[in-house]
């Protein structure tokens, strides 16, 4: 369920392009000082999305520098870090090992085996630090895993699952949890939706499980699906555009009504140009 949450660069002034940038390669940053280099090997945009929203929601001090790092070794960038960047990085560690195992559990993948195997060390680091958040990803990914046992058909059931962990990410200190939950959750099980919809051809094929398999065998359309991935982020959309954001507000739309669907266009065969790529609060 990664890489969703990522910018629409066509929509992004070049300031924006430059202030995204920055916070993806500090994050990439923390993650090599915090987890060496296999942990570096975790990082995603969708944990950026994260920081520019935490940073946003509180506006702490950040720390930016010019550097240079191995995958840009002659010229120096530009990267900023706050307080939520270090989060935000044992976050994306704990979520990229789940990950791998469920690799492992669910296709028999040896390269998600040993690469949960490379990051056990980060993650029991990051449990300490973070228990709440590492308990809830645990306790869900159980629940999920049991949906998936059983064979139920009820996407509500398994996306409400995600969307409780989403949720209990998004809330760090609780000054602004009753705003930051939830968004985590509609956006969490828009997510999972999303992921679904995406792996639903796939996962008949191979016989694997999928919530949705029932309501394709009852005639739903590609149409349907987006009018019902549509209605989730509508939820998401909501609960965003009542958090009180002044800085990054433009670029974290970017990523919310435009960016995410970037992978399911290029999946269905629309251009970037089409009117499904520039989703508004709906």
């Amino acid at each position: 369920m990664f890489g969703y949450l990522v910018a629409d660069q066509s929509l992004l002034e070049q300031a924006q392009k430059d202030r995204y940038k920055g916070c993806y390669c500090g994050l990439c940053a923390a993650l090599k000082s915090e987890h060496g280099f296999f942990g570096r090997l975790a990082l995603t945009y969708d944990m950026t999305f994260l920081v520019l929203l935490l940073s946003s929601m509180y506006e702490p001090e950040e720390q930016r520098r010019m550097e240079r790092c191995v995958a840009h070794p002659i010229r120096k960038h530009f990267c900023w870090e706050s307080r939520f960047t270090a989060y935000a990085a044992d976050l994306n560690v704990a979520l990229a090992y789940h990950n791998c195992r469920d690799d492992f559990e669910d296709d028999g993948s040896v390269v998600g085996f040993w690469e949960s195997e490379l990051l056990t060390a980060q993650y029991q680091a990051v449990c300490q630090r973070w228990p709440r958040q590492c308990a809830a990803i645990e306790r869900c990914l159980q629940e999920l895993a049991a949906i998936e046992r059983s064979g139920a058909q009820t996407p509500d059931a398994a996306a409400a699952c995600f969307g409780a962990l989403m949720a209990e990410l998004f809330k760090v200190d609780g000054a602004f949890d009753s705003f930051l939950a939830p968004f985590g959750d509609a956006l969490g099980r828009f997510i999972y939706l999303l992921d679904a919809v995406m792996d639903l051809e796939d996962d008949v094929k191979k016989g694997r499980y999928n919530p949705l398999k029932a309501l394709r065998e009852a005639g739903w359309t590609q149409a349907d699906f987006r009018s019902m991935l549509q209605a989730q982020l509508g939820a998401a959309a909501d609960a965003f555009e009542r958090l009180p954001l002044l800085q990054d507000a433009e670029l974290l739309r970017s990523i919310l009504y435009s960016g995410v669907w970037q992978r399911y266009n290029r999946a269905a065969g629309h251009s970037s140009d089409q009117e499904e790529n520039h989703e508004g609060p709906l």
